[in-house]
């Protein structure tokens, strides 16, 4: 690739793509300089992003009296509608901080591990607060986000951790640690599986969500556990577990991968799995090991990944200075396109790759870009699909949500004129040109068929159909 399409191959992979406004301050610097610039940028602390109060004692209180029974069902209802307001509101605050913070590789990294960690559990509560340990640990260690996501209550919650107990263990939780979160399937024996959850026995969370240990509920007996002998606790698992290899390869294959956007050899893969091993699981090193390796930047790796819905929208948003209310029309392409936050299909995650692409997204996202013309569509109703929707259909924040105003025509606003000014000093000539290089990384647009359905009546009008009829392209869905 030039090394124009190596930068823009990297803001899209390790963020959610250029802001147009700083694309000339990236566009003199090594793929290396602008790494390190996005790790700089990156390493402030985030602030929780926080719709719910837990000191506000209301979570607790609804348990408290569900459990005794206390509780009306005008009272139930509105605190369910008021739990559901809560996910729509932390869903656009975490898209806004895609769309504007500097600490892009941040929040690309959160949107990693928000699919890896993948949870489904219908309490604003629990998850504002996951949301914040992924944030917070996305670029730190691993072990420091895996202890921490271990002992969150959304987890703990959604893989029945809470009900695992002494004599009577639940084996949801340490199953899914070891096959999905850190050694992959393969790497351990239903006997490790058993054992562990013994360790994790007493482990939960309070009526507010913060973590405690049972020790009445928890069986202290000696354990097996990966060929180590002892009376294991949930922290002595996490660090044998961690203390293997394979958890390494198989945690560096799937980022790997995942930024590569296909499954990478291990020729790739074991020297960087030596590389995070030997930092003590240092997320940042693994990170720049890849995106600082040339075959990162070969053709075959390059153009070659399908844009996550959230990636596609919020690439759109990077790019375009919208104006009016953005918050529906974001709910909406979510369901439509089949990645809401915080709600993934299972605790696989979204699958991703060529399942993000069916003739009913592909659809969704080439019609879209005519509401950015000023017009008006409406695009529909999404597929119902109870296998993913886990059997909650009629309990699905993340549906009854997503659905406000679905049916209803979409309208957008863009602010062509300012956007225009991004490419004030281009010549006429040369501005089919550096759009296309600005918004695609593969190009099989044929120019004299643009040229033919672009309204060429004005420098404006040029550069805003120009850029709606890149958009509505079967290439801008890759990058």
């Amino acid at each position: 690739m030039s090394p124009a399409k190596n930068q823009l191959h990297l803001l899209w992979r390790a963020g959610f793509g250029p802001d147009l406004k700083s694309y000339e301050n990236f566009s003199a610097k090594s793929p290396a300089e602008i790494f390190d610039k996005m790790l700089l940028s990156s390493s402030t602390q985030p602030e929780m992003l926080k719709v719910f109060s837990p000191d506000s004692g209301e979570f607790r209180d609804v348990v408290r009296e569900g459990l005794k029974g206390g509780i009306t069902t005008q009272q139930r209802a509105a605190f369910r509608q008021k739990n559901r307001e809560g996910f729509k509101e932390l869903n656009l605050l975490w898209l806004d901080q895609m769309v504007n913070s500097d600490a892009q590789l941040r929040e690309k990294m959160a949107l990693f591990w928000h699919g890896h960690f993948a949870c489904r559990v219908n309490n604003i509560l629990y998850q504002q607060e996951l949301l914040h340990i992924i944030r917070e640990n996305a670029l730190g260690d691993f072990r420091t986000l895996l202890t921490a996501v271990s002992r969150s209550a959304a987890m703990l919650a959604f893989l029945n951790n809470q009900q695992n107990r002494k004599k009577k263990p639940n084996e949801n939780f340490a199953r899914e640690l070891m096959e999905l979160f850190t050694m992959g399937r393969g790497n351990y024996s239903e006997i490790d599986v058993k054992e562990s959850a013994r360790a994790f026995t007493g482990w939960g969370f309070d009526l507010q969500g913060k973590f405690i240990f049972r020790p009445a509920l928890h069986d202290g007996g000696e354990k097996i556990f990966l060929g180590e002998k002892g009376n294991f606790t949930g922290d002595d698992i996490i660090r044998v577990i961690l203390e293997q290899k394979k958890t390494s390869f198989y945690i560096s294959k799937k980022i790997a991968s995942f930024f590569a956007g296909t499954e990478l050899p291990e020729r790739i893969i074991q020297p960087l799995a030596e590389i995070f091993y030997k930092s003590k699981y240092d997320i940042a090193v693994l990170l720049k090991s890849i995106f600082t390796s040339s075959w990162f930047y070969e053709e075959n790796y390059s153009g070659n990944r399908i844009k996550s819905p959230v990636e596609w929208l919020v690439g759109i948003r990077r790019t375009l200075p919208f104006s009016g209310d953005q918050n529906n029309w974001q709910l909406i392409m979510e369901k439509l396109l089949g990645q809401v936050l915080f709600f993934p299909p299972n605790v696989a995650g979204w699958p991703g790759g060529i399942n993000w692409i069916d003739s009913s997204t592909l659809m969704y996202r080439l019609r879209f870009p005519v509401l950015l013309n000023g017009g008006s569509a409406e695009l529909g109703r999404p597929k119902e699909d109870d296998d993913v929707q886990m059997g909650r259909m009629e309990d699905d924040s993340a549906s009854k949500s997503a659905d406000t105003g679905l049916n209803k025509k979409i309208s957008l606003s863009v602010n062509w004129s300012e956007y225009a000014l991004q490419f004030e000093s281009v010549p006429r000539n040369k501005l089919m040109e550096q759009i296309r290089s600005a918004i695609l990384l593969t190009d099989n647009q044929k120019t004299d068929i643009l040229e033919k359905y672009t309204d060429a009546g004005s420098r404006e009008n040029y550069i805003r159909t120009l850029t709606i009829r890149l958009m509505s392209t079967p290439d801008y869905q890759l990058c």
